[in-house]
């Protein structure tokens, strides 16, 4: 039994749901999200509930059951309420600065890094080491920030980086001085 495939998806007034066939289209006041599911798996939307059913318990579908009803709950959020990553630059001279819609990134290179918003991604700056990536797709805004993250990940000796707000970044001891050994003198 799945108990993520079997739990309904309440869906808000605003939000309008087109199903046809494997198809779904979700549009709410942010904007519009269309998927494909597997063709098996039936969704049906009563009274304000949106509901995923499978054909028979199998293996294959009791995976396909829970993944299609997190990814239509994802998509009435995102339409709903958007998703936002918050990162943070930590290191000397790290900052970000907002050209548009696009952002560009010091991080300690020789040269600036230049940084294009995909469509249905808007990135915020609040301050000069402190950014956000916003939209209505989890799986997009989740892939924006971690390309960002990936250009200078955090190192674990002095915890300098791009890092997601509120990241743990476990940290190393270092070199060890010499201490009480005669052999190197």
């Amino acid at each position: 039994m799945s108990r993520i495939g079997n739990k309904p998806i309440p869906v808000p007034a605003s939000v309008e749901i087109d199903i046809s066939g494997s198809k779904v289209s979700v549009r709410g006041s942010k904007g519009e999200l269309e998927a494909s599911f597997n063709p098996d798996i039936r969704v049906e939307l009563d009274e304000g509930t949106l509901r995923v059913f499978r054909p028979n318990d199998d293996r294959r579908y009791k995976a396909l059951h829970g993944l299609t009803r997190a990814l239509l709950a994802n998509m009435v959020h995102g339409v709903t309420d958007g998703f936002r990553k918050d990162m943070e630059l930590v290191g000397v001279g790290y900052r970000v600065l907002q050209n548009g819609a696009n952002i560009t990134l010091q991080l300690g290179y020789s040269h600036p890094i230049e940084v294009e918003a995909p469509p249905g991604i808007t990135f915020t700056v609040s301050a000069a080491t402190r950014m956000a990536v916003e939209g209505i797709d989890k799986q997009l805004v989740g892939e924006v920030a971690a390309k960002i993250r990936r250009y200078r990940p955090p190192e674990p000796y002095k915890g300098k980086g791009v890092r997601y707000a509120g990241e743990v970044v476990r940290r190393k001891a270092g070199k060890s001085g010499k201490i009480g050994s005669k052999k190197g003198r």
